[in-house]
């Protein structure tokens, strides 16, 4: 998930000028804005980035955009900056386990092995996440038995397919984790055609808290 907040915008392209507010957002790999007028800005085509006393001004091939965003200007201006990577943002570190069923996404295996992360057998046990590629509700059957293959505190992550291409709703893999006993915590784009929903058990259903409570018993 990206930040948003309430900005007026002052717009400058070579067709005119215009100004007004509404709701800034600082997506993955984009800013957009939605109010009087909507733009969408690629980072990748940010040629220019300045902050000056509360404004973030950013430049690029379609005009000048001024965000009125006060103390946040700063943070936005390092984030686009430095945009957070795909492994990054699923939480994932060197030395994890992690298992992929049925996700065939180009170049994402190669990308967790760089980072150092170890691609397991869906079968084995103790993971810290499991990748589910659902592109219908029949995948989602799948949820129970791999619930039992993380850890108390890993998750599966449901890749489905977004936007119009998209076959699965969220409301029907909620529903399928809460019947599987797990929660769903969390939405990340995955890819330019790909959203994931993070899964996880519930503080109240891991071992740590049932031991704890049969000693305290």
């Amino acid at each position: 998930m990206g930040l948003e907040r309430t900005a007026r915008v002052t717009f400058i392209s070579p067709s005119g000028e215009a100004a007004g507010e509404g709701r800034a957002l600082l997506e993955t790999a984009e800013v957009l804005f939605r109010g009087p007028f909507r733009l969408r800005i690629p980072f990748a085509d940010i040629h220019d980035l300045r902050v000056e006393e509360g404004m973030l001004t950013v430049t690029w091939p379609d005009g000048c955009a001024c965000f009125e965003i006060g103390q946040d200007a700063a943070r936005w201006a390092d984030r686009i900056r430095n945009p957070r990577g795909l492994v990054e943002k699923l939480g994932l570190e060197a030395g994890m386990r992690v298992a992929l069923v049925g996700l065939e996404e180009p170049g994402f295996q190669a990308l967790l092995e760089r980072s150092g992360v170890w691609v397991s057998d869906a079968a084995d046990s103790g993971l810290d996440a499991v990748f589910l590629a659902a592109d219908g509700v029949s995948d989602l059957a799948r949820l129970p038995a791999l619930r039992h293959r993380i850890k108390d505190a890993g998750a599966v992550w449901v890749v489905s397919r977004k936007g119009r291409a998209a076959t699965l709703k969220d409301t029907q893999v909620m529903a399928a984790a809460r019947a599987a006993g797990l929660i769903d915590t969390k939405v990340v784009s995955f890819s330019e055609t790909r959203t994931a929903l993070k899964l996880v058990i519930p503080r109240s259903l891991r071992s740590a808290v049932r031991d704890g409570r049969a000693r305290t018993a």
